[in-house]
């Protein structure tokens, strides 16, 4: 024993020595009650992620729960223009405010700290994991019942830091139908069974365009091989989004809370589902640790 280096994860012995994985697990602000943390994640960008936060939040919201984003994209925040919010957030003795879009769903992004929004962030990866654990600590977020993480897509330094830092629920993971993006989604989904974080839904943006002419459904993007995926790692649900350009507008003009989807509500109660059956992570000591194990 006295060439131990206390990695336990470098050897297999037993020992008296031996210790626990230290959990990474932070508590958020005092003053917050957050039941369910939802990260939306993708293994690249352009596939609608934000989109997708975004509609999910608003199921959330219309059904009667107190919804919150944090937009962990701090890079390429979108989540402000989505919501049509501009208004800055603010310090306050007890910690910072976060802003409440116009049907209330509690918001926190770098582009709503920045006077000039257009301003790039060219920060350092550590520098940005640290701000988005920042607004999960000092943010006064109060009672959340749901709060949606619109993480940057791939699996860097901020969705480690979320994974580890942040009591995850569970994910839900978005995509769109060509080959290579499911080869590279699926790089997701093996990221989160490595951190040990359940993966909720997959949602298929930019699935299909129905024509406006005579309805027929095209596969614009080629045939969709997500379902193959989704059984491969067990995954139960699949949900569908259509190319609709209501949806860009919608973004755009910052009206993302006038929209209704079919197929985001079914998403959304599958995954009100899915994080009842789930234990609240830490709850009973079980945190996860700088390897993901509990």
């Amino acid at each position: 024993m006295g060439e131990c280096s206390h990695n336990c994860s470098s050897c297999g012995e037993k020992c008296s020595s031996r210790q626990s994985p230290e959990s990474l697990l932070e508590a958020p602000h005092e003053m917050s009650r957050i039941e369910n943390v939802v990260g939306v994640v993708s293994g690249k960008g352009g596939v609608g992620k934000s989109l997708v936060s975004a509609l999910l939040a608003c199921a959330s919201q219309r059904r009667g729960y107190r919804t919150a984003i944090l937009d962990a994209d701090i890079t390429g925040p979108s989540i402000p223009k989505a919501f049509g919010v501009s208004e800055q957030m603010s310090g306050t003795p007890f910690g910072i405010t976060p802003v409440l879009t116009k049907t209330g769903v509690s918001t926190a992004s770098i582009n709503l700290l920045m006077q000039d929004p257009s301003q790039p962030v060219i920060w350092r990866g550590p520098v940005i994991a640290g701000a988005v654990k920042q607004f999960w600590k000092d943010v006064v977020w109060s009672d959340v019942d749901f709060m949606f993480v619109d993480m940057p897509p791939g699996t860097g330094d901020v969705p480690l830091t979320v994974f580890q830092s942040l009591p995850i629920k569970g994910v839900v993971v978005v995509a769109t139908p060509q080959d290579l993006v499911s080869m590279i989604v699926t790089k997701a989904i093996r990221m989160a069974e490595m951190m040990k974080v359940p993966v909720l839904a997959l949602v298929e943006n930019m699935s299909t365009f129905k024509c406006p002419h005579c309805g027929e459904e095209l596969a614009i993007f080629g045939k969709s091989n997500l379902d193959e995926v989704a059984r491969t790692h067990g995954i139960e649900k699949v949900f569908r989004l259509p190319i609709d350009p209501s949806f860009a507008v919608a973004c755009d003009s910052g009206s993302i809370e006038n929209v209704k989807s079919q197929q985001i509500d079914e998403a959304f109660e599958h995954i009100l589902k899915r994080c009842s059956e789930i234990e609240k992570p830490g709850s009973t000591g079980g945190e996860r640790s700088e390897t993901g194990e509990k």
